[in-house]
């Protein structure tokens, strides 16, 4: 198979700074490596992939030799090596360790874990206390997360020797890599704890209390420190992220600071005005409503909509008018509506402006379509 572009493998562009290699691959190697994924045939390729491509682009000369010839000029001059630069070194004992002693001391940060939290419009304006059952990775009580089983202790591993890193040689090359059977620990459990089985850490059930802060919206998060996973030895657990969702309002809609609600009105009120009673989040309020309101006339109450979590003016509140056209009349009603719209019609224009308005738009339309056509 082809080699990829080692820009590519390391996603970084042509004109990239050191710095930005050595950021590009440090991520990479904490991703891939074989301490982090074991028995993983695939993060092991990659790994291995970012080493070569990082050797390559952190060296001015080879990478000067890759933007020329590419993969085969690289092959031409022998190939990559984990030894020929000295910036690699620190990378990889910036990451994984301090040099070649003290393995078995590394301690890694546990996993960060994610929660997703249902609210109502109100919980969300307003804010709440919420329960939340999760289940995530804790220490062991029973081995105090060591894995081995209580009254036994962790032996050195007898194949690098407690160091927790071996040579491997590859051609004139010589490259320190974890070990692969205490996986860079320096020591190995021989008696496991029959709690965990020599994880360190179990499966664990737990209620915990997210306080919400008024304001929040659908995408906001909320950060739990060190409410995740258990980190391994002795590393700060992860943290938990509460990920916040609003439920759908059976009146309201939400538009930021701001509120939005349909109310339907009468045609008699509509047409004369008077008041109706509206809902807010606050409690119920009277709307005037003017005569001659026509659907769709949008009220602004003020101050009605929500305060942002990240603060700010609070929002304003839009009532838009919907008026309703009365249905199941009697018979006495619909003459009543017919000797009304008689009466109307006998008046002119000026009770309907917009539908003669419009009638008039139509007409011109019209009589433009037939002097074209003519």
């Amino acid at each position: 198979m082809a080699k990829r572009d080692y820009y590519e493998v390391l996603g970084v562009s042509r004109d990239s700074s050191d710095a930005e290699f050595k950021k590009a691959y440090r991520r990479l190697a904490m991703k891939y490596h074989p301490d982090r994924n074991e028995n993983n045939a695939d993060a092991e390729v990659k790994f291995k992939e970012a080493k070569e491509a990082y050797d390559v682009l952190s060296d001015s000369q080879k990478r000067q030799i890759y933007d020329q010839y590419g993969h085969a000029g690289i092959e031409q001059q022998g190939g990559f090596s984990s030894q020929g630069n000295g910036d690699f070194g620190d990378v990889f004992g910036d990451i994984f360790g301090s040099g070649s002693h003290g393995g078995q001391n590394r301690a890694y940060r546990g996993a960060d874990l994610q929660y997703n939290l249902e609210l109502s419009l109100e919980e969300a304006v307003f804010g709440t206390d919420a329960k939340i059952d999760i289940s995530s990775r804790q220490s062991c009580e029973t081995c105090s997360g060591s894995g081995a089983e209580p009254g036994t202790s962790m032996e050195n591993c007898e194949t690098c020797g407690g160091v927790g890193q071996v040579r491997m040689q590859q051609g004139f090359f010589s490259i320190q890599q974890p070990c692969p059977k205490c996986r860079g620990r320096g020591k190995v459990i021989t008696n496991p704890c029959g709690h965990c089985r020599g994880a360190g850490t179990v499966e664990k059930p737990r209620t915990l209390s997210v306080k919400v802060p008024g304001g929040v919206d659908t995408g906001d998060r909320i950060r739990l420190a060190n409410e995740g996973e258990a980190g391994e030895n002795g590393g700060p657990a992860g943290d938990l992220y509460v990920q916040v969702s609003v439920k759908q309002h059976p009146i309201f809609k939400r538009d930021g600071a701001h509120l939005h609600c349909e109310i339907p009105i009468g045609f008699v009120t509509a047409a004369l005005g008077g008041e109706v009673e509206i809902p807010t989040l606050d409690g119920k309020i009277n709307l005037k409503i003017p005569a001659e309101t026509q659907t769709g006339k949008q009220f602004r109450m003020r101050d009605k909509g929500v305060k942002p979590v990240r603060g700010g003016a609070q929002g304003d509140m839009f009532v838009h008018v919907l008026t309703e056209t009365p249905v199941s009349l009697t018979k006495q009603q619909k003459e009543l509506l017919q000797e009304l719209n008689t009466s109307l019609l006998a008046s002119g224009k000026k009770h309907s402006p917009k539908s003669q308005g419009w009638g008039d738009g139509v007409k011109s339309f019209f009589e433009d379509l037939k002097f074209w056509s003519d």
